[in-house]
């Protein structure tokens, strides 16, 4: 194994004489690689002629591909199951209590209809034999970086979507790599897999929204690649929601107007659907003809940290609240000073029994990560919210977020608030060593935690 340097770390290649042997020349008709042992495949087999896997690679564009889609496979349930293997064959849903919603559900749950952001009651009846975890996100937010630290050893143009999916833009590597991209792709998706334990599924495509569509074509573990000559008739018959920024209520208005498939769209002038849809109309004309022109665009830092929590039962007194507030203020203020970062902008948010969302927000003169601060600003905004309403969930976090070398300044004026921060960062101290439990506030002393709450705030 031959191991090159790059601008990112370290990356690794076949030596030369296997390499000439695997390789197929770029742009034959079906040429291709088995994704087990990266062996050529140019002939039409549906088995590896070198190891005998089914799981080959072909398609005529497939050298020529450099836009990827990487998504981890039910990303939540993948990382319980790889650290509590005794669940390997179990459903899994990853959610909270009855009130709850699903956040993830591994694919023995969703053969039995289970579905993200179902209703947790409803998923139980489809599903009750399913064991219920609630999210570790602190855990699942190690273990993204952990696979964003391998992407970014392919390419340093990586867009993250969420917290386990990003795009990949690999134009140009193959010198460094000295693999084209779909070959290195391969090998990535073997080194998460037993690097990390989990699995992704890789969409390529010579654009975002193609290989996007690319990547959730064979789940889980897929690998599909769609090319520009097909890419008009691979789209002709797929539903309009197909196309990035169709949600269930403009599908609903394209169906009102007679259009469900992507092919009704490609019969249509550009002026015509924008007549109808504004500059909306635009991008159904461009998307529906495989055209986009969207570059992959490295992100920066986070805009924002916040925590939430839905409650089992409605909740509308402050006596109620004001616990739970300090709860998630402190993993606030956790997630900040593991960061290094403080933000100026606190959010409080706050949702009804009958799904209506409030937010409210204040400024602050200087940025802060301190947990008796976030709460002190929450508190007041809240009691301004505390009229007889039941609310189902609420929610803390800040915005305008800068380094934290600018924030919480020593106050001349309410010596209280610099005592009460030398307090906190002393109990920091000992949480850091003895967990976060180990010391508690007056508000979250003995509060009792309940399995099947979602998420508990402490964990």
């Amino acid at each position: 194994m031959t191991r090159l340097a790059g601008r990112r770390g370290l990356h690794y290649a076949r030596a030369r004489s296997f390499r000439k042997r695997a390789m197929s020349p770029p742009n034959q008709p079906e040429s291709g690689f088995c994704r087990d042992c990266m062996a050529a495949q140019s002939g039409s087999a549906r088995k590896c002629e070198h190891c005998g896997s089914p799981r080959l690679l072909r398609h005529p564009e497939l050298y020529s591909l450099a836009i990827a889609h990487i998504d981890c496979d039910a990303f939540y349930a993948a990382v319980e199951k790889r650290d509590h293997p005794e669940l390997q064959d179990r459903p899994l849903i990853i959610g909270g209590g009855r009130r709850g919603v699903v956040a993830t559900a591994c694919y023995i749950a969703r053969t039995s209809g289970v579905r993200s952001a179902m209703p947790m009651f409803k998923a139980l009846e489809a599903c009750p034999d399913a064991v219920v975890m609630r999210p570790d996100m602190e855990k699942y937010v190690k273990v993204g970086r952990e696979v964003r630290s391998l992407m970014l050893e392919l390419t340093p143009l990586v867009e993250p979507v969420s917290i386990d999916e990003a795009f990949l833009d690999l134009t140009g590597t193959d010198r460094l790599h000295r693999d084209p991209p779909a070959r290195v792709l391969a090998e990535f998706t073997k080194r998460v897999e037993t690097g990390i334990g989990i699995t992704v599924s890789v969409g390529l495509s010579y654009c975002k929204f193609l290989a996007k569509v690319a990547s959730d074509l064979d789940k889980p573990r897929g690998f599909s690649a769609i090319g520009r000559a097909e890419a008009t008739s691979f789209l002709r018959d797929r539903p309009v929601s197909t196309i990035w920024g169709v949600g269930k209520v403009f599908e609903a208005t394209l169906q009102r107007d007679g259009i469900r498939t992507i092919g009704q769209l490609q019969g249509m002038e550009q002026a015509d659907l924008m007549k109808r849809y504004g500059s909306m109309g635009h991008r159904l004309h461009q998307l529906s003809r495989g055209i986009d022109t969207r570059r992959v665009e490295p992100r920066g830092e986070a805009r924002s940290v916040s925590a939430e929590t839905t409650f089992d039962r409605d909740l509308a007194t402050l006596e109620e609240l004001a616990p739970v507030l300090r709860a998630l203020c402190e993993k606030v203020s956790r997630r900040l000073k593991a960061a290094g970062i403080a933000g100026r902008t606190v959010v409080l948010k706050l949702k009804t029994r009958d799904f209506h969302t409030r937010t409210r927000n204040r400024q602050l003169p200087d940025a802060t990560r301190l947990a008796d601060r976030l709460f002190r600003i929450g508190l007041a905004l809240l009691e301004k919210e505390i009229d007889g309403t039941s609310f189902r969930l609420i929610g803390i976090g800040v915005s305008d977020l800068m380094d934290a070398a600018r924030a919480d300044p020593p106050d001349l004026i309410d010596l209280q608030a610099t005592r009460r921060a030398q307090a906190e960062h002393a109990i920091d101290k000992v949480r850091s060593r003895f967990g976060n439990h180990a010391l508690e506030t007056g508000y979250t002393f003995g509060r009792k935690r309940r399995p099947d709450r979602e998420p508990d705030p402490e964990q």
